[in-house]
């Protein structure tokens, strides 16, 4: 994405260009590519989906795949016309199904039917409503929306979006010593928590420029997207990653981000939750079982049963609005994210 654009839509993945960016997202380890880099690199990956999708083993995956819940993971819309030809696929080769109905499955024991596949957004980017949700009306497509609940009726651009702008802008901090500017972001998924607020506070202080504000969804937004069928899903109050917090702000961060979105929704306590990062954490299941939550998402790039084992670990595929139809069926079978993991992804 161009630099100075707020919006990030594999906020949960890999740093962009790296193993663990199985969407395609574009970028490079040391800063932006250049747009020749950027071509070569698309080009390259255009071949090697293509080899995929076309390949003896595709087939093979598509079946095994009939037998298993693929759940989606997108964040904003930055490419509205290739999303809505994603979904226009998927009602064509596939089976969308609601949360109620993985819920009903998982706790009353009872399979999916084959093909089932959920679409789920991260993060709560405006452009679920503005652009994702026409589609999916249009088609009948259910999907869930998992909300940072800290960005409802506000402007304030997501922590990783604008740590990566501070950093292009000669932002430094004492614990990103080192750091090239490209891999701020993942430096600061590995800190403990409260070390990540604090490089991001000095960061604000030492760039040359600020982030650009970022329009949110606000409440009535969530209405609107509630009203319309989309289920509307905790990822917690600030989206910090909940394994580097100490027992106190992981609590917090759930249970604060819970009670705003039940008061937002008219008393409809929140039922399913998307972990940020897809980093999980013992001490969160005990927090959300105590909250009465039924789901809980992963992102680790991965098909899950047609009856999930762990209803609160649930896997799920990384996937953008800019998936070409190569990736993304081989991302639906199987496939993409199998080599995924033999190249040393995570």
């Amino acid at each position: 994405m161009p630099e100075g654009t707020t919006r990030s839509t594999e906020a949960g993945g890999g740093p962009a260009g790296s193993t663990d960016d199985p969407a395609g997202t574009a970028g490079g380890p040391g800063g932006p590519p250049t747009p020749a880099a950027r071509g070569r690199l698309a080009g390259r990956r255009a071949t090697v989906d293509a080899v995929l999708r076309h390949s003896p083993a595709q087939p093979l995956f598509r079946l095994a795949a009939t037998r298993r819940l693929a759940v989606l993971a997108y964040h904003g819309i930055d490419d509205p016309r290739t999303f809505a030809l994603q979904m226009a696929r998927l009602v064509r080769i596939a089976r969308p199904v609601p949360p109620a109905l993985v819920e009903e499955a998982v706790h009353g024991g009872r399979p999916l039917p084959a093909r089932s596949v959920l679409v789920t957004f991260d993060d709560g980017d405006r452009t679920v409503l503005t652009e994702a949700l026409p589609v999916l009306t249009r088609l009948g497509i259910p999907a869930a929306a998992f909300v940072v609940t800290d960005h409802i009726d506000g402007d304030q651009p997501f922590w990783w979006t604008e740590a990566a702008f501070l950093a292009a802008h000669r932002g430094t901090a004492r614990r990103l010593a080192g750091c090239a500017p490209g891999a701020v972001v993942r430096r600061l998924k590995t800190l403990p928590d409260a070390d990540r607020r604090t490089a991001l506070a000095e960061l604000r202080d030492s760039a040359r420029a600020a982030a650009p504000r970022q329009q949110q969804l606000t409440r009535q937004d969530l209405l609107t997207l509630h009203r319309a069928g989309v289920t509307i899903g905790n990822h917690t109050a600030g989206h910090p990653c909940l394994d580097h917090c100490d027992d106190d702000t992981v609590r917090s961060e759930i249970t604060r981000a819970h009670s705003e979105l039940a008061g937002w929704l008219g008393g409809a306590e929140p039922t399913a939750f998307a972990y940020p990062n897809g980093n999980v954490d013992e001490r969160a299941d005990a927090v959300l079982r105590g909250l009465g939550y039924r789901l809980g998402f992963l992102f680790d790039h991965r098909h899950d049963r047609l009856l999930p084992r762990r209803p609160l670990r649930i896997s799920r595929l990384r996937v953008n609005s800019a998936t070409g139809r190569d990736r993304f069926d081989t991302i639906l079978s199987g496939l993409h994210p199998a080599v995924h993991r033999l190249r040393g992804g995570v």
